[in-house]
């Protein structure tokens, strides 16, 4: 291998050197994102879980309601079949 001139073996590694920075921006603009993705998508999942615990509330009235519909149709002695 010829003798390389030290010169141009700096100005080489000036650029190997640049370009090592532009990478780490880059890197560093990534994990910025990722966070921000992590964040967006933990706000999401609480949300679905807040709505799922309310649909669960909403259930729970509706189970509740319809056992008391069903005790006062019976005291009644209503019933859904025709009358003849």
């Amino acid at each position: 291998m010829p003798d390389v001139p030290s010169e141009l073996m700096f100005e080489i590694l000036k650029s190997i050197q640049t370009r090592l920075a532009q990478v780490d921006g880059k890197i560093d603009e990534m994990k910025q994102e990722m966070s921000a993705l992590r964040t967006s998508q933990n706000a999401a999942r609480q949300e679905i879980t807040s709505v799922f615990q309310e649909l669960g509330g909403i259930h729970a009235t509706l189970v509740r309601h319809e056992g008391r519909l069903d005790r006062i149709e019976h005291r009644l002695e209503l019933s859904d079949a025709p009358v003849r």
